[in-house]
Protein backbone atom coordinates (compact mmCIF):
# COMPACT_ATOMS: atom_id res chain seq x y z
CA UNK A 1 0.00 0.00 0.00
CA UNK A 2 2.58 2.19 1.04
CA UNK A 3 3.97 2.19 -2.73
CA UNK A 4 0.40 2.75 -3.95
CA UNK A 5 0.00 6.18 -2.11
CA UNK A 6 3.64 7.16 -3.21
CA UNK A 7 2.70 6.35 -6.90
CA UNK A 8 -0.17 8.07 -6.23
CA UNK A 9 1.07 11.15 -4.94
CA UNK A 10 3.53 10.85 -7.97
CA UNK A 11 0.26 11.57 -10.22
CA UNK A 12 -1.15 14.32 -8.48
CA UNK A 13 1.93 16.93 -7.06
CA UNK A 14 4.55 18.20 -9.02
CA UNK A 15 8.11 16.18 -8.70
CA UNK A 16 10.09 18.58 -6.31
CA UNK A 17 7.41 19.30 -3.48
CA UNK A 18 6.65 16.30 -1.20
CA UNK A 19 4.02 15.99 0.31
CA UNK A 20 2.45 17.78 3.08
CA UNK A 21 3.94 16.33 6.56
CA UNK A 22 6.40 14.73 4.88
CA UNK A 23 9.66 14.52 6.74
CA UNK A 24 7.22 14.87 9.85
CA UNK A 25 8.73 12.20 12.07
CA UNK A 26 6.05 10.09 14.21
CA UNK A 27 8.16 8.10 16.38
CA UNK A 28 6.86 6.16 19.59
CA UNK A 29 9.38 4.51 21.88
CA UNK A 30 8.56 3.34 25.20
CA UNK A 31 11.55 2.30 27.26
CA UNK A 32 9.25 0.60 30.22
CA UNK A 33 8.79 -2.33 28.14
CA UNK A 34 4.54 -1.67 28.72
CA UNK A 35 4.22 -0.60 25.05
CA UNK A 36 4.66 -3.07 22.34
CA UNK A 37 4.41 -3.35 18.37
CA UNK A 38 4.31 -6.83 17.24
CA UNK A 39 3.96 -8.71 13.97
CA UNK A 40 2.22 -12.31 13.50
CA UNK A 41 1.33 -14.19 10.84
CA UNK A 42 -0.65 -17.73 11.48
CA UNK A 43 -0.24 -16.56 15.57
CA UNK A 44 3.46 -16.55 14.88
CA UNK A 45 5.10 -13.73 16.34
CA UNK A 46 7.48 -12.65 13.44
CA UNK A 47 8.17 -8.68 15.08
CA UNK A 48 8.58 -7.92 18.50
CA UNK A 49 9.65 -4.39 19.40
CA UNK A 50 8.95 -1.79 22.07
CA UNK A 51 10.70 1.02 19.90
CA UNK A 52 9.18 1.52 16.44
CA UNK A 53 8.60 4.70 14.18
CA UNK A 54 4.95 5.35 12.46
CA UNK A 55 5.14 7.30 8.87
CA UNK A 56 1.95 7.72 7.11
CA UNK A 57 -0.19 5.26 9.27
CA UNK A 58 2.37 2.19 8.86
CA UNK A 59 4.23 0.68 11.68
CA UNK A 60 8.15 0.21 11.08
CA UNK A 61 10.04 -2.09 13.24
CA UNK A 62 13.88 -1.82 14.06
CA UNK A 63 15.45 -4.57 12.41
CA UNK A 64 17.13 -6.16 15.47
CA UNK A 65 13.15 -6.60 16.49
CA UNK A 66 12.62 -9.12 13.64
CA UNK A 67 12.81 -12.77 13.22
CA UNK A 68 15.43 -12.60 10.24
CA UNK A 69 15.45 -16.02 9.31
CA UNK A 70 12.23 -15.73 7.36
CA UNK A 71 12.99 -12.65 5.28
CA UNK A 72 14.46 -12.98 1.60
CA UNK A 73 14.86 -10.31 -0.27
CA UNK A 74 12.69 -9.94 -3.47
CA UNK A 75 13.31 -7.99 -6.96
CA UNK A 76 10.39 -5.90 -6.30
CA UNK A 77 11.20 -1.64 -5.40
CA UNK A 78 9.45 1.09 -5.80
CA UNK A 79 9.94 4.69 -5.15
CA UNK A 80 8.76 7.25 -3.20
CA UNK A 81 9.59 11.14 -3.91
CA UNK A 82 9.94 11.92 -0.68
CA UNK A 83 11.59 9.11 1.33
CA UNK A 84 12.98 7.42 -1.85
CA UNK A 85 13.44 3.89 -3.34
CA UNK A 86 12.15 0.48 -1.27
CA UNK A 87 13.31 -2.74 -1.42
CA UNK A 88 10.78 -5.67 -0.13
CA UNK A 89 11.29 -8.92 1.54
CA UNK A 90 9.21 -12.02 0.63
CA UNK A 91 8.58 -14.16 4.30
CA UNK A 92 9.19 -17.56 4.53
CA UNK A 93 7.35 -19.59 7.09
CA UNK A 94 6.57 -22.99 7.54
CA UNK A 95 7.27 -23.90 3.77
CA UNK A 96 5.18 -21.42 2.21
CA UNK A 97 6.40 -17.70 1.00
CA UNK A 98 4.44 -14.79 1.43
CA UNK A 99 5.18 -12.59 -1.47
CA UNK A 100 6.71 -8.67 -1.40
CA UNK A 101 4.95 -9.09 2.56
CA UNK A 102 7.58 -6.03 4.05
CA UNK A 103 9.20 -3.33 2.75
CA UNK A 104 12.42 -1.01 3.80
CA UNK A 105 14.34 1.91 2.59
CA UNK A 106 18.02 0.88 2.46
CA UNK A 107 19.29 4.45 1.28
CA UNK A 108 16.13 6.59 2.54
CA UNK A 109 16.17 10.34 1.36
CA UNK A 110 17.18 12.61 4.55
CA UNK A 111 13.98 13.37 5.40
CA UNK A 112 12.97 9.90 6.09
CA UNK A 113 16.42 9.07 8.10
CA UNK A 114 14.45 7.87 10.71
CA UNK A 115 13.19 4.78 8.31
CA UNK A 116 17.37 3.36 8.30
CA UNK A 117 17.40 0.31 9.47
CA UNK A 118 13.36 -0.31 9.53
CA UNK A 119 11.02 -2.76 8.30
CA UNK A 120 6.74 -2.29 7.33
CA UNK A 121 4.97 -5.15 6.86
CA UNK A 122 1.71 -4.75 4.73
CA UNK A 123 -1.02 -4.90 7.31
CA UNK A 124 -3.26 -7.63 4.89
CA UNK A 125 -0.51 -10.03 4.43
CA UNK A 126 0.62 -9.86 8.59
CA UNK A 127 -1.16 -8.83 11.69
CA UNK A 128 0.23 -6.11 13.04
CA UNK A 129 -1.05 -4.93 17.32
CA UNK A 130 0.12 -2.28 19.12
CA UNK A 131 -0.64 -2.66 22.58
Amino acid sequence: MAFLLCALFKLIKPKDKAPQGAGQKSAMSQSNGQSRATATINGRVIADATHWEVVEGNIYFPLQSIDQSILSPSNTSSTCPWKGRASYYNLNINGQTINDAAWYYPEPSDAASNLRGTVAFYGNKVQIQTY
